[in-house]
């Protein structure tokens, strides 16, 4: 282990301190890390997390003690640039071994500006953030504690602030992943992709099922989605509070009925509000790859990949919405039908990056979907 690390710390703002060795370059007041403290219980998946932009504005705890151990590769980022606010481990391994490895994980932090503390009593802050909740937090080095204090009061909350907006593309551009290559015909469909904060392998997954996918940003009105005469939309993943798009839960609102639809994660809180459903903020969230959900129409129990802040309520679902999938820890709403419109969605990550496989078949349900749709737009 190299020696030349220099302290530093996370301030919480219930005034809570957890100290640790500074990843990457020192991180100052003019380069901090804020943002929600979250834990996250995946053994690995720190190069899929980093550039996930459902984590934007979120400083990960890694629950599992070792962090770094394959390195950084070219193959699996989930999107074009890091997201992570700061990381949080306990033990760095700073010697990766991995065929695919390009970078160790501290030179990847260092080159894209990203602060991180290791040495952390990981285990006691997962069971103060399950105590307390969620937390915003600041990662500094030691000798600017003081300054970090004063930030703490001065920076603003997460609640009501639209994130979605911040981390989705500009302007519409055409999927390829330019790696995927089979001999097997499949007819093309056409998908637009409503991008929220939406994932590599989403794209990918779909793409797969012979899709042609359109991303385009997440204030796309209704009108300008019909007016691509697409096959289906998929509603993506990323990151905060739902309600605080009310555009984008306007033009899901306006294409129910129309055209098929398929949401993850954000894309299925934005549905059920679109539906006339409300969510709420979760106590401290669901963020990993081992989390059981129950498929109630077939009694099989998956195991899924998880990070969402927020979640469907329940008992505001309107009559003729089904409520397919049941997170076995907490009860949780997972996964929504519309009895007679073709849309449905889950809150999990079916594209298994990083995570299991079980839930690879809802892309091809949503395909099947499509297929049976005879479309009411001209």
């Amino acid at each position: 282990m190299k020696t030349n690390y220099k302290p530093g710390v996370l301030l919480l703002e219930d005034g809570t301190e957890f100290s640790g060795l500074l990843l990457s370059s020192p991180a100052s007041h003019k380069n901090f890390g804020y943002g929600e403290v979250v834990f996250n219980t995946s053994m690995t998946g720190y190069q899929e997390i980093l550039t996930d932009p459902s984590y934007y504005g979120q400083i990960v705890c890694f629950t599992h003690p070792h962090i770094g151990n394959t390195g950084i590769n070219l193959e699996d980022p989930e999107s074009a640039r890091t997201w992570c606010s700061g990381l949080l481990v306990n033990h760095l391994c700073d010697e990766p071994s991995s065929w695919r490895m390009t970078q160790d994980l501290n030179s990847y932090l260092l080159s894209h500006h990203i602060p991180g503390l290791f040495q952390v009593n990981t285990r006691a802050l997962t069971v103060h953030l399950r105590s307390k909740g969620v937390l915003r937090g600041v990662l500094l080095p030691e000798s600017e504690k003081a300054q970090g204090k004063n930030l703490l009061l001065d920076l603003p909350p997460f609640e009501g602030r639209d994130l979605i907006c911040e981390v989705s593309t500009r302007k519409p551009f055409l999927w390829n992943s330019k790696k995927e290559s089979s001999t097997e015909i499949r007819p093309e469909i056409q998908i637009v992709a409503l991008d929220f904060g939406i994932k590599f392998n989403l794209l990918r997954s779909l793409e797969k099922w012979g899709c042609r996918i359109e991303v385009v940003p997440a204030q796309t009105t209704a009108q300008e989605i019909i007016q691509k005469k697409p096959d289906g939309v998929f509603l993506s993943n990323g990151p905060g509070d739902p309600s605080a798009a009310p555009y984008a839960v306007e033009t899901v609102r306006q294409l129910l009925g129309r055209i098929p639809l398929f949401g993850v994660c954000m894309g299925h809180q934005i549905l059920a509000l679109a539906l006339g459903a409300k969510t709420y903020k979760l106590r401290f969230g669901h963020r990993g790859v081992n989390q059981p959900v129950l498929d109630r129409s077939t009694g099989r129990i998956e195991i899924s990949s998880h990070n969402h802040g927020y979640a469907v309520d329940a008992n505001s679902l309107p009559t003729g919405v089904e409520i397919t999938h049941i997170n076995l820890n907490d009860q949780t709403v997972e996964g929504l039908r519309v009895k007679g419109i073709p849309a449905f969605s889950v809150q999990y990550h079916p594209e298994a990056c990083p995570g299991p496989h079980d839930s690879l078949a809802l892309f091809e349900q949503f395909i099947h979907t499509i297929k049976g749709h005879v479309p009411k737009i001209s």
